[in-house]
């Protein structure tokens, strides 16, 4: 019986896409949900009433957050639609997303917001005066935890390497594919002295342009 040939573990293998769906999925939920929560809250006073408070969610503070999340939504079913270079663009594509939804959350975090900014998107009038405004650490934590899962999957799409062009460099290259079918003759007649080669080995050979019938010193066969 013939023993069945062993893949060559240095050939690249096709992954599966399914841990960059899952961390895509995980970074579109983040997003989603960030974009719900209420990110910071806005004290005023016009002098005239009483003082007033205004919550702004994630997604008034950061307005792209909603169609960064539905853009990763998109990104799924782009992921089994794309094969090759395709999918590394789409990668590339994710990346950017995760850094345009981690620069406004890590600015948040760090304190980089500004009374202006608050008064302009709650939309107080001219007169009104902020009096303070409070930022809440969770939303945008969550957002970045987003952001983060977006990269990792980024990263994902990007490396990912499918055995398709190094299978057919090496048996595009005609001396590298005499010398496999070379081996395969002479581990096939090692393991059935005697006997010709198997149909299969045979087979490869013809492809190759070697004559397995044909015998010569140290050779497996005569060149066609």
């Amino acid at each position: 019986m013939t023993a069945a040939p062993v893949p060559d573990k240095s050939l690249p293998t096709r992954r599966s896409p399914v841990p960059a769906v899952v961390l895509i999925v995980a970074a579109a939920a983040c997003l989603w949900g960030s974009s719900r929560l209420t990110w910071v809250r806005v004290h005023s006073s016009d002098g005239l009433g009483e003082a007033k408070t205004d919550s702004l969610l994630g997604s008034t503070w950061v307005a792209v957050l909603t169609p960064l999340a539905l853009t990763l939504v998109a990104a799924i079913a782009a992921l089994f639609a794309l094969r090759g270079r395709l999918r590394q663009v789409l990668g590339v594509v994710i990346a950017l997303v995760a850094a345009a939804c981690a620069v406004p959350a890590l600015a948040l975090l760090i304190g980089a917001t500004t009374d202006e900014r608050a008064k302009q998107l709650a939309e107080l009038p001219g007169r009104s005066t902020v009096t303070s405004v409070d930022t809440f650490a969770f939303p945008p934590a969550l957002a970045l935890v987003g952001a983060i899962a977006a990269f990792l999957a980024s990263l994902l799409l990007v490396r990912r390497q499918t055995a398709g062009p190094a299978m057919s460099s090496k048996y595009d290259n005609p001396a590298a594919r005499r010398a496999d079918v070379a081996r395969q003759i002479a581990d096939d007649g090692d393991d059935k002295p005697g006997e010709q080669p198997s149909e299969r080995v045979l087979w490869d050979a013809l492809d190759a342009g070697e004559d397995p019938t044909a015998g010569g010193d140290g050779e497996a066969g005569t060149r066609r």
